[in-house]
């Protein structure tokens, strides 16, 4: 099972434990957002791939994909597949086909060019570094550990092996600072926790996650829990946000220690992030609610009712 299948269904047993109400709501509030090409767009813009692998994920996680929606998110993914997509972009729709094959059964690459696979490939081998990493554009000159991590799960996905595994482990264990957590950039002073639950996702992927990287990973995020219950990004950052405690969470889940925060505190946190007619806002002054943090609210409440 992949790992992206295997974070799906903890988070999917973990909001079966969600109120009633709670479940229904932002389900009702994720359908609107459906545009009529299908797709899910963003606070601002047309659908794209990338708003609507949030979105389905979410809608998969409430058990709330019915099957026109998905038919309708299908056809959009195909209506992509021929575009010369940015690389996140790419990602978002072998994330998005992956949720669709899963719940739905739709086989949306089935669709797609047989050498499609073999092309996307290419595109990510031409973002590799000599450090080992992936770069997040043509223009990048250093691997970044987010976009390592996105490549790592992509090949998963559409079941082919990456080419030198053992480079983009090094590549991510250079990354690790001293006291604890892992950079994004090589040259970055600080660790946060998105780069951290990046790194960790994809050693965890890669077979290379050890007991001793576990245990300091585990120390650094437990400090990250601000006074307002979730987590903030870095050490700099007072203010906790919703992406950084969603992403803390699942790595501390995926480490077997989320004994180390209050998931209490977690979940009041998330529940302050709903809005009244669903959806979820990023931060206490965030003022308004989209796909994106929708999927990272459902998905604390969901490993904190677990």
């Amino acid at each position: 099972m992949s790992y992206l299948q295997d974070l799906t269904f903890r988070l999917a047993a973990g909001a079966v434990r969600l109120p009633a109400e709670v479940r229904q709501r932002h389900a009702d509030w994720l359908r609107r957002q459906q545009q009529p090409d299908g797709g899910f767009a963003g606070r601002e813009g047309g659908s794209d791939p990338y708003y609507t692998g949030f979105a389905l994920r979410a809608l998969m996680i409430l058990d709330a994909l019915e099957e026109e929606s998905a038919e309708r998110a299908a056809d959009f993914l195909r209506s992509r597949l021929d575009q010369r997509e940015s690389v996140v972009d790419l990602i978002s729709l072998v994330y998005g086909a992956a949720v669709l094959q899963l719940v739905a059964g739709i086989d949306v690459l089935g669709a797609a060019d047989p050498q499609w696979p073999e092309k996307l490939s290419q595109l990510l081998e031409s973002l590799r570094r000599d450090d080992g990493g992936y770069a997040k554009s043509p223009e990048g000159r250093a691997g970044s550990t987010y976009q390592t991590f996105l490549t790592t799960l992509c090949y998963e996905l559409v079941d082919m092996p990456q080419p030198e595994p053992e480079r983009a482990v090094d590549f991510l264990r250079r990354h690790e600072h001293p006291e604890g957590g892992f950079l994004e950039i090589r040259v970055g002073k600080r660790a946060g926790v998105n780069p951290t639950a990046a790194a960790i996702g994809a050693l965890k992927t890669l077979g290379a996650l050890t007991p001793e990287i576990a245990e300091r990973t585990a120390e650094f995020l437990a400090e990250m829990q601000s006074d307002e219950g979730g987590l903030a990004a870095n050490t700099r950052i007072p203010m906790a946000d919703l992406l950084s405690s969603c992403t803390g969470v699942i790595t501390l889940s995926d480490l077997n220690a989320t004994d180390r925060i209050s998931l209490a505190r977690l979940r009041n946190y998330a529940l302050e992030m709903q809005r009244d007619d669903g959806g979820f806002a990023g931060f206490a002054m965030d003022p308004a609610e989209d796909v994106e943090y929708t999927f990272y609210g459902l998905a604390t409440l969901a490993l904190c009712a677990e």
